[in-house]
């Protein structure tokens, strides 16, 4: 049986005080989502998660939004796996559909992000998801197909059991539109069927999330679709109130 997975994106908000505040405020709800079996973790920007580690529920997971495959080096900007292990983090998201938009992130390079979070012993969080146009001409399984195919190329079965997947369509991102449960299950369905090509039985393992303007009132009718094992949340994360509620709707 998978574990159910809540996790909220914040993307480029909040200050570490605000952060703080949030994750204090947080604590009761993790231990109310933990005794019921569903995971929660919270991903915010670099500047904020050392003051999410120290100030929420230890329970409750805290993951970077990006990282390089770089141990370390003339890489300006970017931060390392070494550097987020030192302040405790072992999650990350990785090929988010903004970090592909606006800074050219390909699923290979994905894929060597991948590679160097497992071996490091962290656990990905591996995004995609189709473009509004590729979703109008009937491709979104075509294109999702390929970002699966190379993002998690030459993994091994136990080394696939180990990453998240997240389903998240583009046109459905902070655009107040969201997929269908249809729509979603569909896509996802056909996700757990890609991975049981490459990776065979492991893909039953597998943690498939939906996200795309998921909200408190919407989230159990993603939830509850078989293959559907979470969800990977953006604005509605970020308020305390909202994001009790979304644990309260995972669990309906």
């Amino acid at each position: 049986m998978r574990k159910k997975l809540l996790l909220g994106n914040w993307k480029m908000n909040k200050t570490p005080e605000e952060a703080a505040s949030f994750a204090r405020a947080a604590s009761e709800m993790v231990d109310f989502a933990v005794s019921h079996n569903v995971d929660v973790g919270v991903a915010p920007t670099y500047v904020c998660l050392d003051a999410v580690k120290k100030a929420i529920n230890p329970k409750c997971i805290v993951a970077a939004q990006n990282c390089s495959e770089h141990d370390h080096g003339a890489f300006t900007g970017e931060i390392s796996i070494p550097m987020l292990r030192a302040i405790g983090i072992d999650w990350c998201i990785v090929g988010h559909s903004e970090r592909r938009a606006y800074n050219g992130e390909t699923s290979e390079a994905c894929n060597a992000k991948i590679k160097a979070l497992l071996a490091a012993g962290m656990t990905p969080v591996y995004c995609c998801g189709e473009s509004l146009e590729a979703f109008e001409k009937g491709e979104t399984k075509k294109f999702v197909a390929e970002q699966i195919r190379a993002g998690l190329k030459d993994l091994t079965p136990d080394e696939a059991r180990k990453v998240i997947v997240a389903y998240e369509p583009i046109w459905a991102i902070g655009t107040g539109k969201s997929a269908s449960t249809e729509i979603a299950e569909d896509t996802i369905g056909f996700v757990r069927r890609t991975l049981r090509e490459l990776f065979g039985t492991a893909a039953v393992d597998m943690r498939i999330l939906y996200g795309g303007s998921v909200k408190p009132d919407n989230v159990s009718a993603y939830i509850g679709a078989p293959d559907i094992d979470g969800a990977l949340v953006g604005g509605a994360s970020l308020d305390p109130v909202s994001f009790k509620g979304l644990i309260e709707g995972m669990l309906r």
